[in-house]
């Protein structure tokens, strides 16, 4: 009996991770991962600012949804496979210490990402698996393989969708996620480097809203909220041109709780002026900034507030209005909404139900999420999945004598 073979296209996470999992699994079999580019897990390397947040503890988190804008269903049922706590313990068991933050982000503790891809590039060799670098593909049918894993990472290029349409798979056609945003606003970007401990984003008529700290810079926001808020919001504002009104809630309160704040405040400072007293959660710069966009004199002093003036800063601080001019990229991690249709593979094994002996794992799918190490755990998720699935096909077509059962 001949020894199975698997090619897996792309050397990402999801890829490389599938690959050394399949070698495991089919300790006889051939396996190749296909790389367009001159090195495996390029992208890898440089995530989280060099540092890769590979996981999440999830322990924050109350619904998938919250962080899975796309395929929270999906993945829902595939972390009961493989989630956090098994790629934890599947990392330390290869060799990598971990640091688990107060906000549930994971890090290697040497907060060097080049330690992820050394501790792939282990268990790969250790498997076998040979990476053929500078292997651009656009056709399944290039490759004379058993099963075929399609790991290419987003499908955001002319040849990744001819890859797709090669193997009959349907896919929604990609759009950027994980951006920040362009604000014309030339008072507001003379506050850049001003963080905002707790901040709620909102596409006004859509009911689509983010809340987190948010950072405002020389071109406009970024930071959680706007990362959180471009990935809820990313259909959306690609089929607007990235151009859309915004409105900032500077302090997460509604207007009931944010004109309670400022009375107390009122009460407790009356002969002080409104610009010098900030509002807790409010840097002081930012804090002036508003007062004047309020209307509101900054030589005002709370006692002399009308209750106009009262009503016009509870609007600017609970709805800003600011509109989005543009995007721009977040450093590295470029994410893509968009893929492979979920409806169109196994949910359990993630092959095409139309074509069983090929497999998807990775962004590569129509799943993505917020920045804080979900959309490395999804990498993870779906590589080990897929390569349960890809051994499983194998064993029943009898093309593999030998498996080791123990791993499944």
């Amino acid at each position: 009996m001949k020894r199975p073979s698997i090619a897996v296209i792309g050397a990402g996470a999801a890829g490389c991770f599938a690959a050394a999992r399949i070698s495991r699994l089919l300790p006889e079999a051939e396996v190749t991962v296909y790389e367009g580019s001159s090195s495996p897990m390029a992208k890898l390397s440089v995530t989280g600012g060099g540092r890769c947040n590979l996981t999440n503890t999830f322990e924050g988190v109350r619904s998938l949804e919250e962080v899975y804008p796309r395929g929270s269903g999906l993945m829902k049922r595939l972390l009961k496979h493989f989630g956090p706590r098994e790629t934890m313990e599947w990392f330390r068991t290869e060799g990598l210490p971990l640091t688990v933050l107060p906000d549930g982000r994971v890090f290697p503790s040497s907060n060097d990402a080049r330690d992820v891809v050394w501790t792939l590039m282990r268990a790969l060799e250790a498997g076998g698996v040979r990476i053929q670098t500078h292997s651009k593909l656009s056709g399944i049918n290039q490759l004379k393989a058993d099963c075929v894993l399609v790991a290419t990472g987003g499908c955001n290029s002319p040849e990744i969708l001819s890859l797709l349409e090669s193997a009959g798979a349907e896919y929604t056609a990609p759009c950027p996620s994980l951006f920040t945003f362009r604000i014309e606003d030339e008072k507001l970007k003379s506050l850049s480097g001003i963080t905002v401990p707790d901040a709620r984003l909102v596409i006004p008529a859509t009911g689509i809203s983010a809340r987190g700290p948010l950072l405002l810079t020389d071109w406009g926001m970024s930071g959680p909220a706007a990362l959180k808020l471009s990935a809820n919001a990313a259909r959306l504002l690609s089929e607007r041109g990235y151009a859309s009104p915004l409105l900032v809630n500077w302090c997460a309160l509604n207007d009931e709780e944010c004109r309670l704040r400022l009375k107390e405040a009122a009460e407790t400072n009356p002969h002080k002026y409104i610009s010098s007293v900030t509002l807790e959660g409010i840097p002081e710069r930012l804090w002036k900034y508003l007062v004047v966009r309020s209307g509101c004199r900054p030589e005002c002093r709370w006692t002399e507030l009308s209750g106009k003036g009262l009503s016009r800063l509870v609007s600017t601080l609970c709805s800003d209005p600011h509109r989005i001019t543009g995007r721009v990229r977040f450093k590295e991690e470029f994410v893509t909404c968009g893929g492979v249709s979920l409806k169109a593979v196994d949910p359990k094994r993630l092959n095409l139900k139309d074509s069983p002996s090929v497999f998807f794992a990775g962004e590569v799918l129509d799943i993505d999420a917020v920045t804080g190490g979900f959309n490395l755990q999804a990498a993870w998720t779906t590589g080990w999945c897929a390569a349960n699935g890809i051994a499983e096909y194998i064993i029943n077509k009898d093309i593999c004598t030998t498996t080791d059962m123990d791993c499944m």
